[in-house]
């Protein structure tokens, strides 16, 4: 089968895609693959080899069942199924297929075909396994060992066989059953009231497409993240409109790798905040509204771009701005904001703490109000 590409990199291991994108320890993202995102749909977490992994949590509730948790937060399941297309399936229904065996060769090459027109970046091939009448068909998203189930006919691709083991693992993951942390604001960007009763802060990074979807300043990812769940919306722009503008929510950023770094768009970022916050917040808009499936390299990687998209932006100091980006006072903060937020539990971007509890990944915006609403109500506000 000349034209399936196989990928053995890191065969054998299999990891379950999550709505975001998984941190890495790597401290400079230049030999990683740059997001091209050329075909469209929602993205898994890459999770090569050297990222860091996900673990449970020890102050987890053991008296609390699975369905339970589930029940609280049904965006789990979301997380678990088949992320890697939206599962608009090839065709509708499961089916139960029929008595005929499918040459592989041919089902394989055409769920490849399928998934390079609807996972962004493509899929690289690892192998085909035919067990109890599905054809399991094992592809390689960044470095993220996926499972694509096919009845043995090949005429239906089956979505969400999981095992109940990872089931359970991310069960235990559960956002509502973590305890809050303190998480520190620093110098980090502020939008809204200091005193505001709640606090929300995002770890993020300028590169991560859940990222600028959970902004809600890019109107195509939107659209991809509202066509896979209909009711979703973004909890950025609808949490400012709704609570920081209303006084109720001061809003904090910090810098988490998740994708391939976006360190150019930060360290703007950054020089941009140091001359006044608004300058920060417009860019933050701006720049996640740039991402483009498309582009094999984002714009947020250039440096170039980054510095003239913010000398557009309507009273920057040109000179304090280029001075800043060479200074290099900003070269160790990315570390050590990304540590910082491995301290607390972030394993992805986005990632949310609202008053200290974690909400991972670009959720419905349901999810992130009721969080807040939940969190004025205990502070009497």
């Amino acid at each position: 089968m000349d034209e399936v590409k196989k990928d053995e990199s890191s065969a054998g291991k299999k990891d379950v895609p999550v709505i975001g994108d998984i941190i890495s320890d790597k401290k400079d993202s230049s030999e990683d693959k740059k997001p091209s995102f050329e075909h469209k749909h929602e993205e898994v977490h890459k999770h090569h080899e050297h990222h860091h992994h996900m673990s449970h949590h020890e102050n987890h509730s053991s008296g609390e069942d699975m369905t339970s948790k589930l029940r609280k937060n049904p965006w789990i399941i979301s997380t678990v199924v088949l992320a890697v297309v939206v599962l608009v399936l090839l065709i509708g229904g499961v089916g139960g297929g029929s008595a005929n065996v499918a040459n592989q060769d041919q089902v394989t090459q055409r769920v490849l075909d399928f998934l390079n027109t609807q996972v962004p970046e493509g899929v690289t091939y690892v192998n085909t396994t035919l067990n109890g009448g599905l054809y399991e068909i094992l592809v390689n998203y960044q470095g993220t060992q996926v499972p694509v189930y096919v009845t043995a006919d090949g005429e239906n691709l089956v979505q969400g066989v999981t095992p109940f083991s990872v089931v359970e693992q991310y069960a235990e993951l559960d956002n509502s059953t973590s305890e809050p942390v303190e998480v520190s604001i620093g110098n980090a960007p502020v939008l809204g009231d200091a005193s505001a009763p709640v606090t929300v802060v995002e770890f993020t990074d300028f590169s991560c497409p859940f990222c600028a979807a959970a902004s809600g300043d890019n109107g195509e990812l939107n659209a991809m993240m509202k066509q896979n769940q209909p009711t979703w919306e973004p909890i950025v722009t609808n949490m400012i409109k709704d609570y920081v503008d209303t006084g109720k929510v001061k809003f904090v950023v910090k810098y988490s790798f998740g994708h391939s770094g976006g360190h150019p768009a930060q360290l703007v970022a950054w020089c941009l905040n140091d001359q006044n916050s608004d300058l920060f917040w417009e860019f933050y808009s701006k720049a996640f509204a740039l991402y483009d499936q498309q582009k094999t390299t984002q714009d947020v990687e250039d440096l170039t771009k980054m510095e003239d998209l913010a000398k557009g932006l309507g009273g920057v100091d040109i000179n304090a701005l280029d001075t800043c980006v060479t200074s290099g006072k900003y070269d160790s903060r990315f570390d050590a904001e990304q540590a910082e937020g491995q301290s607390y539990g972030v394993q992805g971007t986005p990632a949310f703490f609202v008053n200290g509890k974690l909400i991972s990944g670009a959720v419905p915006y349901s999810q992130m109000k009721a969080a807040i609403d939940e969190e004025l109500a205990n502070t009497g506000a």
